[in-house]
């Protein structure tokens, strides 16, 4: 379906390899996976073994050289064919961001050939049940212990870590916070470190990353599992924040085009009266609102990307408006895809109705719309602070 976004022969060869992926693992074989309680470890591996996971990580460490912008392109191709992956922006994307800025050189050559590899996974633990979007408030506790540290507390929340072998974990520094300044280091656990373990969150959301409550109960870990320098985990893991909201907005733009897609198919072939429905305004009207609405997201989503790669200024605001209009547009474009398919929209068969939780999700997640809005009319708007 023609767009707006003009590729360049890297991001179009970047695309046609994705496809070619998801010819042999569709939305059935996703779907399938996900109603059963199963990895799509297959894809993850033939996504690695092509070289699209790592696209945006440093060559010395296994990844393509790329950049964000190379990111969005294999995350938004692989929403629009109904394969919408929320592990891929939280390892390599997130996690891979974090640890290539801020790692040792050690930990750096452990993790980042074998998530551009597609061999490993991380997690990512920031969200707590009280904490919700005031990282300032973690609870979870770092205690120093000899030259390493004694970690205790619960995430809330954490996708995938039942496929991850370790998780990044945010926690307050407690020999470095005093009452009036919390300080946060990071850490990178392995997920069968003794006293840290998981359990299943149940959702009405169908996908493989499904969600976990998260316990640690006096883990220990040694030096080398500290990420940069104790105390500065806040400033390290903002690494990590923009990346995720720019590819929140790429899998939104994808689920949109799906949807669009789906239903411009469905109402060029679905007659009534002797007349495809699509040649009624009724129909043919939202369904192109639609297709403006996620046509402008892939811009702001591919701007945010554009100026993450060249860190520019204003990032951040153009990262958390990709995100906020991301979601909008695909809700809105699944929601028109659901209602011109009639009782259809809602049959397993079409694989639309599996994707309204997921994209819904994204609305609250990874960073609310309320706290998006707050951004912009603090930041851009210059307008008080409302909190």
């Amino acid at each position: 379906m023609p767009g707006l976004i003009h590729d360049t022969d890297d991001h179009r060869a970047i695309r046609e390899s994705v496809a070619k992926i998801c010819a042999r693992y569709d939305q059935r074989y996703f779907l399938e996976r996900s109603r059963a309680g199963e990895d799509v470890t297959e894809l993850w591996q033939e996504l690695g073994q092509a070289g699209l996971l790592g696209v945006h990580l440093p060559e010395e460490y296994g990844g393509g050289g790329g950049g964000m912008q190379d990111a969005v392109v294999v995350v938004e191709e692989l929403s629009a064919h109904g394969l919408p992956m929320l592990v891929w922006v939280i390892s390599p994307a997130m996690i891979g961001s974090i640890l290539a800025a801020h790692a040792s050189e050690e930990m750096k050559q452990e993790w980042l050939p074998g998530i551009a590899a597609g061999t490993k996974k991380i997690a990512f633990g920031l969200t707590e049940p009280d904490a919700g979007s005031n990282s300032h408030e973690v609870a979870t506790t770092a205690t120093r212990d000899g030259d390493g540290w004694r970690i205790s507390g619960s995430k809330y929340y954490i996708s995938a870590i039942d496929q991850c072998d370790a998780v990044l974990l945010v926690a307050r520094d407690a020999d470095l916070s005093t009452p009036d300044k919390k300080k946060l280091s990071i850490f990178v656990i392995p997920t069968d470190a003794p006293g840290l373990s998981f359990q299943k969150i149940d959702t009405s959301i169908v996908s493989p990353d499904k969600q976990f409550s998260v316990f640690l109960d006096d883990v220990r870990v040694g030096p080398e599992a500290l990420v940069g320098q104790a105390g500065e985990g806040l400033r390290q893991v903002f690494a990590a924040l923009n990346p995720e909201r720019i590819l929140v907005g790429a899998i939104t733009s994808g689920v949109g085009r799906y949807a669009v897609e789906k239903a411009s198919d469905y109402a060029k072939n679905r007659a009534v009266w002797n007349v495809p429905i699509g040649q009624h305004q009724g129909i043919a009207h939202p369904l192109a609102a639609a297709h403006i609405d996620v046509e402008v997201a892939r811009l702001a989503t591919q701007n945010a990307a554009r100026l993450y790669d060249e860190d520019a200024h204003g990032v951040a605001e153009a990262a958390n408006i990709a995100k906020y209009v991301g979601a909008e547009a695909a809700l809105k474009a699944l929601d028109q895809a659901i209602q011109v398919h009639g009782g259809n929209g809602l049959s397993h068969e079409y694989g639309l109705s599996e994707l309204w939780f997921v994209t819904r999700l994204m609305r609250t997640a990874p960073v609310s719309r309320e706290m998006v809005l707050n951004f912009v009319a603090q930041t851009s708007l210059g307008l008080p602070r409302s909190y």
